[in-house]
């Protein structure tokens, strides 16, 4: 299930959202610019790795290039693929747009780097002996997700299903949406193991959970939270 759309417009031009966008963007950009093994050296130098944010270890001089905290903000800015990133941007613009209108430009900003740190933690406290580098804006964007969740969970999503060779089009709930999309994320933790590489599914799940737990803090007073099992509840501007 691929969201496209969601049919909830906003009255504001979403500056933070684009910017974050173009900002990923550029960079993935920039990583390309380099040959596969300085590429990697990208990663390890500008990526969060668990052992050295914790002190446990340190890369080698020639190899560090900032301090290992530094390292949980830039990290969010780096992406391992074409996949990765353009999937982390689909989630960013559809979501992020509603989100940054119900906080603001600035408190938006903090909000989406606050949630994303969570996410690096929530990733690096279970595995504090890990070498293996965290890349990607998915921890931030799950708490967007988060967010939407308690603030529009009635709003329309159009969804891509594929099935077989065919693809439908479908208008589901974003209740429905975000929380398949959560249930895959604690599903898949339970048959991954984070010291083999791969998806970083306890960011996912830390970055949602922060979300809906900041989203209270971040909002306009008078932006109300939905309680996404009364089919009756709107959302107020």
């Amino acid at each position: 299930m691929i969201p496209l759309r969601d049919e909830n417009p906003t009255t504001i031009r979403p500056i933070v959202t684009i910017g974050l966008i173009v900002a990923c963007s550029c960079v993935f950009l920039w990583q390309l610019t380099h040959n596969p093994d300085a590429q990697r050296l990208i990663v390890y130098r500008l990526g969060t790795i668990p052992v050295t944010l914790f002190g446990h270890a340190q890369l080698s001089p020639e190899i560090a290039l900032i301090p290992a905290p530094v390292t949980v903000v830039t990290s969010m800015f780096l992406h391992g693929g074409w996949v990765h990133l353009l999937g982390n941007m689909l989630y960013l613009w559809i979501f992020g747009n509603n989100i940054e209108e119900a906080m603001g430009h600035g408190r938006f900003a903090i909000f989406y780097l606050v949630c994303g740190i969570v996410a690096v933690f929530a990733h690096a406290l279970p595995n504090p002996g890990s070498e293996i580098p965290m890349v990607g804006a998915s921890g931030a964007i799950s708490g967007v997700l988060g967010a939407y969740l308690l603030l529009y969970p009635h709003a329309r999503v159009v969804v891509l299903v594929p099935l077989g060779f065919i693809a439908h089009t479908l208008r589901i709930k974003a209740m429905w949406v975000l929380g398949f999309w959560f249930g895959m994320q604690l599903v898949s933790s339970l048959f991954s193991d984070p010291n083999q590489g791969g998806v970083a599914f306890g960011a996912h799940i830390g970055g949602f959970a922060a979300g809906m737990a900041l989203i209270p803090i971040f909002k306009y007073r008078h932006i109300r939270i939905t309680n996404p099992l009364n089919p009756s509840s709107r959302h107020h501007r």
